[in-house]
């Protein structure tokens, strides 16, 4: 169908606009575009931002209001730079739209209408921690001694098992099998706190985060004259990012778009958050659910060069047939260097490598720092970068977290070698023990002194004593029954210090009472304890307990004291999910081997497409330059190390993609 930009006549007040000049011939179709169910694939730098903001400003120009037009969108952000662009194409402003995230809109949606869901208008939204602390009394209410088990989650990562069985629909059972394996023993126990924890909730006339969208769903699923009023309100709904909803966010999409005139727009090959939420399945069959949907292609890739795009369709066609749209990106800039694949003997060798080069690049080359990005999949990979990167004086910004001395879970096992090491070590001392229930600083400093004079007095030594009478009761009531299998741990430790290597000395902390604290702390329990294994790795270098700490505190005092600006010139570290929407110069994509990337749960789970499409990801943020790198031995493995395999993702790929960069010991070229 064409389309005449002539007629009818853009509304007084917004200017004509020659979208034809402006768009390209794919974006053009998809902006203009009849009404009716529209599914708009995005390919990665094809530009989705700038189709999604003309789409709006042509339905303007076509006589469309801003009140009848709904923009659903993942960041305020993202809904205020496309809506603050429609101003300067059009002149209208952005508060005169319903645009905006789905939380942000379904709030503004129950303010108005959540007394048909039996919601009083005056309820008041809890934040995240007051979330969990309502949650943590819920709980309590139904078994007083649920959290005094280290093991059991604490109200943090019970929280969020629960919201994500709440944001997917799935049971809580399915949920803890899927994502939470730690938990499976005790999950038949959560389904009454999730009923006590909405019984309080609702008590109160308070929401949290998550009832901003059930209660909108359930608004539009028993309210009938609201769901009615929605469905007339907006006549066109526009939603960005579509490939990463969740099942209640589709759910809402699929109730608004009620006279189907939806687009969505997406990429069905950047789905990459089902760990959150996302869920395939919604972009895949949403021809299905909207009846007549016309899907426009979107191909054309300003960012990348013709040789990083064949790799990158590559990727696409070792999808399995039938589980993806199909689609090839064409590049708009000229040729440049095929991607590079290096193997190197190791995790260090893989470090001095990209090290070389990047001072090559900024040096001989003149590319800037920031247009630099080492990309992985999991944080323990960086760990001989960041080394590397910080004895060379590179300045270097994480933009996915914080660096691996620094993250909690590190800092709490070295620190509980530490004083193993050294128990005279207070502040090592009181880092772990305020880990402990109802212990604080002051009950920590009780204890130790009390452990200080006990030994002293005896003559023994300080963990000997830790056990007694004397000091347990210094020691907080509710910390009590977990009081002798902390300081067995603590005792295991140090016997396995005096008689192995600090490999087995690490090996034994994570594995002993730490290790359980660490399933009820976090929800993410089995990657920072992936992370706890890279530190394994790390101290197999060393043959002395002494050498091995000392060396970590002198890495920490090095890169702390040189505290990097984000905005300042520094090489970008970062996972390949928050990379998601970034682009670089020249991208490292590092640790591509089997067991790494695609990570071994999802080997062992038999299902790794969500890991290529990660890897698809990753290699579209480059622009310029990209060089896939992979170890032949782990070394977090332990002494010896562990063999690895070349990810299957690069041996699918057709060998002309790329070109195999051989290094020596002197790494010339």
């Amino acid at each position: 169908m064409e389309v005449s930009l002539d007629a009818p006549r853009p509304p007084d007040g917004i200017p004509p606009i020659d979208f034809r000049a402006q768009l390209n011939d794919e974006q053009f179709a998809a902006v203009t575009a009849p009404p009716g169910p529209l599914l708009v694939l995005a390919g990665a730098g094809s530009g989705k931002t700038r189709t999604l903001t003309y789409r709006v400003a042509y339905l303007l120009s076509q006589g469309v209001k801003p009140g009848e037009i709904l923009l659903l969108t993942f960041t305020n952000k993202a809904a205020k730079e496309m809506l603050h662009r429609v101003q300067d194409l059009t002149g209208i402003e952005p508060a005169r739209f319903w645009g905006g995230t789905f939380h942000s809109l379904g709030h503004r949606a129950l303010r108005i209408y959540g007394e048909a869901v039996n919601l009083p208008r005056n309820f008041t939204i809890l934040d995240a921690d007051e979330s969990e602390s309502l949650l943590k009394q819920a709980v309590e209410g139904e078994d007083k001694a649920f959290f005094k088990d280290k093991t059991h989650p604490r109200p943090g990562p019970l929280f969020n098992v629960l919201s994500l069985a709440r944001n997917t629909q799935l049971s809580l059972a399915d949920t803890v099998t899927k994502n939470f394996p730690q938990y499976a023993d005790i999950s038949d126990r959560f389904p009454a706190f999730a009923a006590a924890y909405l019984a309080k909730k609702r008590a109160q006339n308070v929401v949290d985060y998550d009832d901003l969208l059930e209660l909108w769903l359930k608004l539009l699923t028993d309210a009938p004259e609201v769901a009615e009023y929605f469905a007339h309100r907006f006549r066109h709904v526009l939603v960005d990012e579509y490939q990463d909803t969740n099942t209640i966010q589709a759910q809402l999409v699929d109730r608004l778009a009620a006279h189907h005139c939806v687009m969505a727009v997406g990429d069905d090959a950047q789905c990459i958050y089902s760990w959150r939420g996302a869920d395939f399945e919604n972009i895949m069959t949403f021809p299905n659910r909207h009846p007549g949907t016309v899907i426009h292609r979107i191909e054309t890739n300003y960012r990348s060069t013709p040789e990083i795009l064949n790799l990158a369709n590559g990727v696409l066609l070792a999808q399995p047939k039938g589980r993806h749209f199909d689609k090839e990106l064409r590049a708009a800039r000229k040729h440049g260097q095929k991607p590079f694949l290096v193997q190197t003997m190791d995790d260090t060798e893989q470090a001095e490598f990209i090290l070389k080069r990047i001072r090559a690049l900024v040096e001989d080359e003149g590319v800037a720092m920031n247009e630099i990005a080492i990309l992985y999949r999991s944080h323990f990979l960086a760990l001989e970068i960041q080394l590397a990167l910080s004895r060379a004086g590179v300045p270097y910004h994480i933009t996915s977290g914080v660096k691996f001395f620094e993250r909690q879970h590190i800092r709490d096992a070295v620190a509980l070698l530490r004083f193993v090491y050294n128990p005279s070590d207070a502040q090592a001392w009181q880092r772990v023990a305020v880990l402990l229930p109802k212990i604080g600083e002051k009950g920590a400093q009780k204890i130790y002194t009390a452990a200080h004079d006990h030994a002293r007095l005896l003559q023994k030594d300080f963990l000997d004593v830790l056990p007694s009478d004397d000091v347990k009761s210094k020691v907080a009531k509710d910390a009590r029954d977990d009081w002798q299998n902390f300081c067995d741990s603590l005792k295991q430790v140090s016997e396995v210090m005096r008689t192995g290597k600090p490999t087995d000395a690490v090996e034994t902390a994570i594995e002993g009472w730490y290790g359980d604290y660490l399933k009820g702390a976090y929800a993410d329990y089995v990657d920072r304890f992936d992370e706890l294994k890279a530190l394994v790795g790390f101290a197999s270098r060393f043959e002395e307990m002494q050498d091995f700490l000392a060396q970590i505190m002198l890495l920490n005092s090095e890169t702390s004291d040189r505290q990097v600006d984000p905005d300042a010139e520094a090489i970008k570290l970062t996972t390949v999910h928050q990379a998601k929407g970034l682009e670089y110069d020249v991208v490292f994509l590092i640790g591509l081997a089997d067991g790494q990337f695609p990570g071994r749960r999802s080997i062992e789970a038999g299902d790794v497409e969500e890991e290529r499409r990660l890897f698809y990801v990753a290699v579209t943020r480059a622009r310029n330059e990209l060089y896939l790198s992979f170890p032949k031995v782990a070394s977090r493995a332990g002494p010896g190390g562990m063999m690895l395999t070349p990810s299957r993702f690069i041996l699918e790929l057709p060998t002309d993609l790329y070109e195999p960069l051989k290094i020596k010991r002197s790494y010339a070229w």
